[in-house]
């Protein structure tokens, strides 16, 4: 297979009640787009160790705008959620359990990526807002020799001087999912029934299936994208008429143990 790029996704998140510095992949999801038959292929990689960890959840308006964000507390292998306490601390007894259940996941993590890259000829991924998703994959011994990575919302930031949420991009583009079609605003892909039944809304695959809209939207059709985006960002102003104006879109010119993981760009200021 050639000519093939891939959409990296991880769900991730601290151990309930332990370091905040600590953070265990929870998924992982590589979608793999064939751009000249338009196939789409989904691997995916669900941690099911016995560890309770904190998702945090960005609670959004219909412009894709957030208003809040919640955390909960998911268990790994069951999938069970159960309410957030800020005051919870895990004893230490808990906590080496916790660190027991994970310790097979670096490898685990290593194998099911290193696979697919050879199985699809991986030499481009693309990723949002992806420094940790990347740093967490190489603390798990993935190597990303000689491969491209590309953080889509550094490339929109660049062009836009804008930090757009994957949020307010899968407004933008009109992201649906019919059955088994993928949908938004100039493209449709079909699906493969088995892949589309890993498109869960909130799971990593849903998100890297996201990031391929808005990617090949942008790439294919950027002027409309362009356009949308400005439309989209007047109308989160407009809900704010004391703030200053909205900043402007515009095309671009022709050319001529604790494991300290780096800050999130999406902690600090991803969904403005």
């Amino acid at each position: 297979m050639e000519n093939n790029i891939a959409f990296l996704e991880l769900k991730y998140g601290n151990i309930y009640g332990g370091f905040p510095n600590f953070f265990a992949i929870a998924e992982v999801s590589l979608l793999v787009f064939e751009k000249r038959s338009k196939k789409i292929f989904i691997e995916s990689w669900v941690n099911k160790a016995d560890v309770d960890y904190v998702s945090v959840i960005s609670k959004t308006n219909e412009l894709g705008h957030t208003i809040g964000r919640e955390k909960e507390v998911i268990n790994m292998r069951t999938g069970r959620k159960r309410p957030f306490m800020e005051e919870f601390k895990v004893d230490k007894r808990a906590l080496q359990y916790s660190f027991k259940q994970l310790r097979p996941v670096h490898n685990r993590v290593k194998r099911f990526l290193s696979d697919v890259f050879r199985k699809y000829r991986i030499q481009t991924i693309v990723t949002f807002d992806g420094r940790r998703d990347v740093f967490l994959c190489e603390r798990s011994g993935v190597r990303f020799n000689r491969m491209n990575i590309i953080d889509l919302q550094k490339e929109l930031n660049k062009l836009t001087d804008y930090l757009f949420s994957l949020n307010k991009l899968s407004v933008i583009i009109n992201f649906d999912m019919d059955g088994s079609y993928l949908r938004s605003n100039n493209l449709e892909y079909w699906l493969h029934p088995i892949a589309a039944k890993q498109l869960v809304p909130g799971s990593a695959a849903w998100d890297a299936a996201r990031l391929l809209m808005v990617y090949n939207e942008f790439h294919e059709h950027q002027a409309d994208f362009l356009l949308r985006a400005q439309q989209l960002l007047n109308k989160i102003q407009a809900m704010k008429p004391a703030e200053k104006p909205a900043p402007k879109v515009e095309a671009p010119a022709e050319e001529a143990p604790a494991e300290e993981a780096p800050a999130s760009e999406e902690a600090k200021k991803e969904e403005e």
